[in-house]
């Protein structure tokens, strides 16, 4: 019984961070982005199919993401007024027009 204590004390322990997979529409501050993500959702009372969409600005430290970038956004701590979500993953890099 005393074995199993410490096994159930360290999954306490675990953090699951929410995580958002969005596109990058604004990369023009410094080591921030902005990613909009959009989710489909029944009307609550016609019942039809509705785009809402919300904007999160993250942290990219290293410049990784670029405008129309598919990216993964993690929960962190707040890192200034707005920013409370990372970079986690670029997903797929945006087509480039040439």
């Amino acid at each position: 019984m005393t074995d199993e204590t410490p096994n159930t004390a360290t999954e306490t322990n675990i953090r699951h961070h929410q995580e958002k997979v969005g596109i990058v529409t604004s990369t023009k501050m410094q080591k921030t982005i902005v990613v909009e993500v959009r989710r489909r959702v029944p009307h609550p009372v016609y019942k039809r199919i509705v785009t809402k969409r919300s904007k999160f600005m993250a942290h990219d430290e290293h410049g990784k993401a670029h405008e129309g970038d598919m990216v993964r956004i993690v929960e962190s701590r707040p890192l200034s007024k707005n920013k409370r979500w990372s970079l986690k993953e670029v997903i797929r890099a945006a087509s480039t027009g040439a």
